[in-house]
């Protein structure tokens, strides 16, 4: 899924991404006059460097054909590479070297999201990265697509679905140290891995597969159980579209949203639009049901089925519990349950659809009328080996020392949050002891799918699992920010900052004090769930 969805405009405000930077720490002497250049051609396992160049600090950077560039955050020098590790594959790389005098001495390793296809999502890390310090190592996925719900690629190419299931990421991760020990005779000292939706597929594929490619990952709102996802995605676009009578209106979103937060909003001792643990809601859509009829002001029994089967979540033939639903509180907010559950372009059925055509069964004509989920994901099912990373065996990852943090919005529409809830209780589960002290899990109230939402979604997860890596203590908390312009704060752009909010390591929650301003992370303790202040 894309971290970003949400941003319809992206393209023309990251014309001016401005990303604040660190304080590196030089690493290595000035290579030659050239140096940079003098890469091309260097030969890489699977393939190799076909271009590099020098780019200046504000020089433009461009990330896809049709969109604008971005301004780089430091001088550093672009290395192209392509990969063929089969006849099928076309891998594109990019590496990212900030100066010698400049570079951390690290390596970061940036997620794609949804079916990849371009550059354009691990390029915005590697802006913000590079600002740092860091080296960065990306990759398209080993495919060109339309967009990223474009699966078409995919169609009778079972090469190509290895390089996007796993392939391409665990390469790319070998081309960026090898380019790093070309350019600056030494090794990184700590290499980490970032990711969100699909993004966080990739991070926890990186632990699961090949533990020894990254030091530390950060893995947000995995789409880690690929196979049931994408069939839980086409069970929840069959609830709302599969009859007219079940369509819910964007206008009567809001009804949801002010029902749920006039029931629970307060429950957490703060009356601020955000529910903490919207699980303990207990919201029914049924309080809105019309008393016959339809209305403005109320649910039709079409609609309130559809919304109940949206919260309730995914449910196979026997009554099983298959997939976790969505949760009450911002189902109005833009870019939420509109964009992903209920509106004319939901994304749940546009890369579902993609899926099961171009993936599963190979057949472009293949219709969701004629979906069942037992039957489709047990034929799904046959690509989990190549696409799903949710196996809590992360125990070689974490015998070399490796740390993970995963962070999920509770109001994200795209991925149920409570998955990755169930991934990191079975991780503990299986691990034990390694997990209690090399993995945590952030829950971020009021975020929406990656970012934005209406609680504080901004936060600083590189930094935090740096210095957990580094030596520091394993984070018990993290400053979530809300600023006035969430997609600008993000990009680094000048923007407000309107709250800040710790976030508790799970299962511990955010409590204010009684004291100070609730929009001031300093008058909150984590506590755990159910205690009083």
């Amino acid at each position: 899924m894309n971290r970003i969805a949400h941003f319809g405009a992206l393209g023309a405000v990251a014309t001016a991404l401005l990303v604040s930077g660190g304080n590196p720490e030089p690493v290595a002497a000035t290579p030659p006059t050239g140096a940079c250049t003098a890469l091309t051609g260097l030969a890489l396992a699977d393939g190799k460097v076909v271009k590099a160049e020098e780019v200046a600090k504000g020089g433009m950077v461009n990330t896809k054909e049709g969109t604008p560039g971005l301004p780089a955050q430091a001088g550093f020098c672009r290395v192209y590479a392509v990969l063929a590790p089969t006849p099928r594959s076309e891998i594109k790389v990019e590496v990212w070297l900030p100066a010698p005098t400049a570079w951390n001495g690290k390596l970061l390793g940036a997620g794609n999201g949804g079916y990849g296809g371009s550059m354009l999502l691990p390029q915005l890390t590697m802006q913000g990265a590079l600002g740092k310090g860091y080296a960065t190592v990306g990759t398209d996925m080993g495919h060109v697509g339309t967009a990223d719900t474009d699966a078409k690629w995919a169609l009778n190419q079972p090469e190509k679905i290895v390089d996007f299931g796993h392939r391409a990421n665990h390469l790319a991760s070998g081309v960026g140290k090898a380019v790093i020990a070309a350019y600056y005779g030494n090794a990184p000292k700590a290499s980490y891995f970032q990711g969100c939706s699909d993004g966080g597929r990739e991070a926890l594929m990186e632990a699961q597969r090949y533990p020894e490619d990254y030091d530390a990952i950060v893995a947000g709102a995995p789409a880690n159980a690929w196979s049931r996802l994408m069939t839980s995605f086409m069970a929840t676009d069959r609830a709302v579209f599969a009859r007219p009578e079940t369509l819910i209106p964007n206008a009567k979103l809001k009804l949801l949203q002010d029902a749920a937060l006039a029931q629970c909003d307060a429950k957490d001792g703060v009356k601020d639009g955000v529910l903490d643990d919207p699980r303990q809601c207990g919201f029914d859509p049924a309080v809105l049901q019309c008393k016959a009829g339809d209305g403005p002001s109320c649910l039709t029994a079409g609609q309130v089925t559809a919304a109940r089967a949206l919260y309730r979540g995914t449910f196979d033939a026997k009554g099983r519990k298959f997939f976790p639903g969505y949760m009450p509180g911002a189902e109005a907010v833009p870019g939420a349950w509109d964009l992903w559950l209920t509106g004319p372009k939901a994304q749940h059925g546009i890369f579902a659809g993609e899926f099961f055509r171009n993936m599963v069964y190979s057949d472009p004509e293949w219709q969701p009328a004629s979906f069942d989920v037992t039957r489709d994901y047990a034929a799904a099912r046959r690509l989990a080996p190549v696409l799903d990373s949710d196996n809590p065996d992360i125990g070689p990852f974490l015998k070399r020392g490796g740390k993970l943090i995963l962070y999920h919005g509770w109001n994200d529409a795209a991925i149920a949050p409570e998955n990755t809830i169930d991934y990191y209780q079975a991780v503990q589960k299986r691990v034990g002891a390694a997990a209690r002290n090399s993995v945590r899990l952030f829950m971020v109230p009021g975020m929406s799918h990656c970012l934005a939402g209406p609680g504080p979604n901004v936060l600083d997860t590189l930094g935090t699992i740096d210095k957990w890596r580094q030596g520091g203590p394993a984070p018990e908390t993290m400053i979530a920010t809300k600023y006035d312009n969430d997609l600008f704060g993000y990009l680094g752009f000048p923007a407000k900052p309107v709250r800040t909010r710790p976030l508790c390591a799970y299962p511990k929650v955010a409590r204010w004090t009684g004291k100070g301003s609730t929009d001031e992370a300093a008058n909150f303790l984590c506590v755990a769930p159910g205690a009083k202040r």
